[in-house]
């Protein structure tokens, strides 16, 4: 999701650079600076995917709610007490993975204009297309083997293919 709304954020100024650039200089300029392979654009790229990994993690990860239900729940983390510093301790840990994951989605997304605009290629072949092919793959074999456990199948991604006796 950081890497898609940082795309977004910063395709809408472009947007309207683009449409205003035939008639004044000073859209013309920002349409040169925001481009694609420019500096600018992946630098800003890379700050606002850092800032909504961090802006995403908050909204969908709630340290308190999870140390409550871990507590509730007879759960525990070895070596920490039970609510506000299994909290923290949540909090340290969504922090610390968050910074590792921003800077990897953000490699992730910029790499591709640089190696693009270091190498012309006939294509363009984005960070972000290659994050959403992978999800998509996942996530349909995981709903295929969810599908062939409900029917009492044995997995087929275990071994790698599906076995002879189980197509009937």
């Amino acid at each position: 999701m950081p890497v898609i709304l940082a795309a977004n954020v910063l395709q809408l100024p472009l947007f309207v650079a683009s449409m205003f650039a035939q008639r004044f200089e000073f859209f013309k300029t920002v349409t040169d600076l925001l481009s694609r392979n420019g500096a600018l654009f992946n630098a800003l790229e890379f700050g606002l995917i850092v800032f909504f990994t961090y802006f995403y993690s908050e909204i969908a990860l709630n340290p308190e709610e999870l140390a409550d239900s871990m507590k509730k729940n007879g759960g525990f983390v070895p070596g920490i007490r039970p609510g506000r510093q299994t909290a923290e301790f949540f909090s340290y840990l969504l922090s610390r993975i968050g910074l590792a994951g921003a800077l990897y989605l953000a490699a992730l997304a910029i790499v591709p204009n640089i190696v693009s605009a270091a190498i012309p290629m006939p294509f363009y072949l984005g960070g972000t297309s290659l994050l959403i092919a992978v999800g998509v793959a996942l996530d349909t074999a995981a709903q295929i083997e969810a599908y062939l456990i409900e029917h009492r199948y044995e997995g087929f991604l275990i071994s790698g293919r599906v076995k002879r006796g189980l197509a009937r």
